[in-house]
């Protein structure tokens, strides 16, 4: 295989929408995908994809070694990749996207003080509105500069402290779940109030998207947009009452909370 650029160990919901992200911007074949999933490799060389079924290739030839692995199977991909990066002599940069490890515990798990980029993306990368946290350390500038160029078409960049990533990734990372039972939720409503599914589901999405875009455009807190929309004694003030009765906001702020929690169990 010829040398490449990115090279990606593990090809998941979101290892996957990273791939395809880069793609936009590098060659397909400047991006090789380490799987071991047969029906995997074969989708991936289909889209065009470099695909190697073992570590060597991408350990040795990438200048991103991006580890597109679950927290629970760092450990073990390490011993086999630690040897395979020591014999390396010349610079790469480590990526990893493994929910709740740290920067200091991927340079243990290395074996070296290797240069690391810890990033939380979430799945709307798929359709380039990802919310991607980072935070890098040991990298030099243009090297962050090449990944983010790079992965520009996942969505939002935006560089963190370490500290806080995890709270981060328990509210963007997981936030997405969240919000589709929503969706769902308002859909499920407008049927039993009388709408068909396929409608019921454009105008939750659509609402949603466009709500979004209103805090995003306007710059204002949400709570003011929401008064703007309640009318004194309408119709939304009275469903606003309904999901309070809920504790709608009590509940939500403890799921994050809760995605928080278990991801400092991850560590």
């Amino acid at each position: 295989m010829n040398q490449v650029t990115f090279g990606m160990i593990g090809c998941g919901n979101m290892g996957g929408a990273l791939a395809e992200a880069a793609a936009k911007v590098l060659p397909r074949e400047k991006l090789a995908v380490c799987e071991s999933n047969p029906e995997k490799i074969a989708q991936l060389k289909k889209a065009g994809f470099a695909t190697v079924a073992g570590l060597a290739e991408v350990a040795k030839q990438s200048d991103y070694v991006i580890l597109a692995v679950k927290p629970q199977g760092l450990a073990a991909l390490f011993e086999e990749l630690r040897p395979l990066l020591k014999a390396r002599k010349d610079r790469f940069v480590l990526v990893s996207m493994a929910a709740g490890v740290s920067v200091a515990r991927i340079r243990e798990l290395a074996g070296e003080a290797y240069p690391v980029i810890r990033i939380m993306p979430n799945t709307p990368a798929r359709v380039e509105k990802g919310m991607i946290v980072y935070t890098a350390e040991g990298t030099t500038k243009a090297e962050e500069q090449t990944f983010l160029d790079t992965f520009a078409h996942a969505g939002i960049f935006h560089a963190i402290d370490e500290k806080k990533i995890d709270a981060a990734g328990a509210l963007s990372g997981c936030g997405p779940a969240f919000v589709y039972l929503f969706a769902e939720a308002l859909a499920d409503g407008g049927v039993e109030c009388g709408l068909g599914r396929e409608e019921a589901l454009l105008y939750a999405a659509q609402t949603l998207s466009g709500a979004a875009e209103m805090i995003l455009k306007t710059g204002e807190h949400p709570a003011k947009l929401k008064d703007a929309v309640c009318s004194p004694g309408g119709t939304t003030i009275e469903g606003v009452r309904a999901l309070e009765d809920g504790a709608f906001r009590g509940t939500v702020m403890s799921a994050v909370r809760a995605a928080f929690e278990k991801t400092a169990k991850l560590k």
